[in-house]
């Protein structure tokens, strides 16, 4: 998904009249301590009585089918998707569907719902703004694991390794012990003495990713002296450095150490 262009969509519905814009932001956070018992259903049910109940006394009956016929998207929508929710749900819809932007994301949200002329983005700005496209670059001697995040989940993921037989960096298409025959005592001694020639070879990779995948933020993760090395060889520098040994972990856990 590419927010950039979704967002400029919905900045420029403007609707008047009985044909209004629904926003709805929904936590659904099973973390969240106001969350154990499912408490989002009683959110959400009882933001969308609130409008129906406000149209239903302004006895503007168009307005009012227009409401109801969103109501029923919408309520499809949770139905279909309430199993896999995540830590909240973002929707906006207009009755003739021209409008229709429903996720489920990974970031808790503040529940709000809002039945207007235009959408109501500032969350939604806001996410983007915390979590952008992000590189994830996590180094540990000869290996390399890419992760790219957005809007705090994982979006793809790659595993370089050098061959230090050879000198040359391979994608590997699973994960896996690498490099058998090479001892660690000796691959110790090599890297010490290649680091700069090494990261400078896969360099290019990583400068490629990041152009051909528009990361916003790049962040390299490994110890002290391997994680400086790698990065005085990239043209375009990390926004930020964290000294750990990472490689790895799950995913889902160095995602949460960057946007701790």
């Amino acid at each position: 998904m590419d927010l950039n262009k979704e967002l400029k969509q919905l900045e420029s519905v403007e609707r008047g009249g009985p044909d209004k814009v629904f926003t709805m932001y929904l936590n659904t956070d099973p973390s969240d301590p106001e969350q154990q018992g499912g408490e989002w259903k009683i959110h959400f049910k009882n933001g969308i009585r609130n409008f129906e109940h406000y149209l239903e006394e302004s006895d503007d009956k168009e307005e009012l089918r227009n409401f109801q016929h969103v109501k029923q998207n919408v309520e499809n929508f949770i139905r279909g998707n309430e199993q896999q929710f995540r830590k909240g749900v973002i929707v906006f819809a207009t009755a003739d569907e021209e409008v229709w932007f429903a996720i489920r994301v990974q970031m808790r949200l503040e529940t709000e719902f809002f039945w207007q002329e235009t959408p109501q983005l500032e969350q939604l700005k806001k996410l983007k703004e915390e979590y952008p496209k992000t590189g994830i670059v996590l180094v540990q001697q000869n290996e390399v694991r890419v992760i790219e995040s957005y809007l705090n989940e994982l979006d793809m993921e790659k595993h370089f390794e050098l061959d230090v037989n050879v000198d040359d960096w391979r994608e590997k298409t699973a994960m896996g012990p690498g490099n058998p025959t090479t001892q660690k005592d000796d691959l110790n001694a090599r890297f010490e003495a290649n680091k700069h020639r090494w990261y400078k070879s896969v360099a290019p990779k990583l400068d490629k990713l990041a152009k051909d995948e528009g990361w916003e933020k790049i962040v390299v993760i490994g110890e002290p002296g391997q994680a400086q090395a790698l990065q005085d060889q990239m043209n375009k520098q990390p926004d930020e450095v964290i000294n750990k040994n990472m490689l790895d972990h799950a995913s889902e856990r160095i995602i949460e150490e960057v946007f701790a």
